[in-house]
């Protein structure tokens, strides 16, 4: 039996079917191009027509290809000059990873309990090998957040260059990857918590943290992070309870019974809204 791994591009007389397939080969010749170091980072790639001969595809399929190759953020394409592979892996996957937290409805709370088991041992890393650039942008950010005051935008900003500084302090590569794809899921849960709380409760947590990862304390900034994490998730579940009560209180008040009772319609009206007039805007 021969002994030899079968490539993906093996199948080319299958995959050849119809159009869609033809971008899946080219994709796939492209992966194998980059696995066996004929490709690099950087490298400008060959014309279209030169690329086309060498597939042995239509052009018109290999720029099929060369645009999911783009949205999915592997080369980039400059009208005039060509098409390269791009430098920079954090964009790689960046805009399909923001469609998968779209379609899969990533809850809020889905994505504080992935921070909470990821952050506080990426802090913990950072304290053991922050560089001193680490530590001014970490500064930098706590000095924008506490210059911020009433510019919620600006704030927002500070609070994420806060948190993706100590991504890249931890020296994992692949950790300062992962936070361009969770960028924008994080933006979206720092705005709403930036609402729900004053600017000094956030330096309350952000200054400490800096101070153990400055002191090389591991321990301390791992736990550190934890309970700023922990805050974070309180201050959302709080907001989502007052929000239903909210709307609890709406629906009360509109006078719409759960249940008609006949002839008693509008004396359960009454009674409700009267006690919503007297509760004194309380939650329920």
């Amino acid at each position: 039996m021969n002994g030899r791994r079968k490539s993906p591009i093996d199948d080319s007389e299958h995959i050849l079917s119809n159009k869609e397939d033809v971008t899946h080969l080219l994709i796939l010749r492209f992966q194998q191009l980059l696995s066996d170091g004929v490709l690099s980072p950087g490298t400008k790639l060959p014309s279209e027509r030169e690329l086309a001969a060498s597939f042995g595809v239509a052009r018109s399929s290999l720029r099929q290809a060369l645009k999911v190759l783009e949205i999915m953020g592997v080369i980039t394409q400059k009208v005039g000059d060509g098409s390269y592979l791009n430098k920079d892996a954090s964009s790689v996957l960046a805009v399909p990873m923001e469609f998968l937290f779209l379609l899969d409805d990533t809850s809020l709370q889905e994505l504080t309990e992935m921070r909470l088991m990821m952050e506080p041992a990426l802090a913990a890393k950072a304290a053991e090998r922050a560089t001193s650039q680490h530590i001014a942008l970490l500064k930098q950010s706590i000095t924008d957040l506490e210059h911020s005051k009433q510019d919620r935008v600006r704030l927002v900003a500070s609070d994420i260059l806060f948190h993706r500084a100590i991504f890249q302090a931890s020296g994992n590569r692949l950790a300062g990857r992962l936070f361009h794809t969770i960028h924008r899921a994080m933006l979206n849960m720092i705005m709403v918590t930036s609402q729900l709380v004053e600017l000094e409760h956030t330096l309350h947590f952000h200054q400490p943290i800096l101070n153990a990862i400055e002191q090389r304390n591991p321990e301390l900034a791992e736990r550190l992070m934890a309970d700023h994490l922990n805050d974070a998730r309180d201050l959302l579940l709080n907001s989502r309870n007052q929000e239903r009560s909210r709307k609890l209180r709406d629906h009360l008040a509109t006078g719409s019974p759960l249940h008609k009772l006949p002839g008693k319609a509008g004396s359960s009206k009454s009674a409700t809204r009267s006690k919503v007039k007297n509760s004194g805007g309380s939650h329920l």
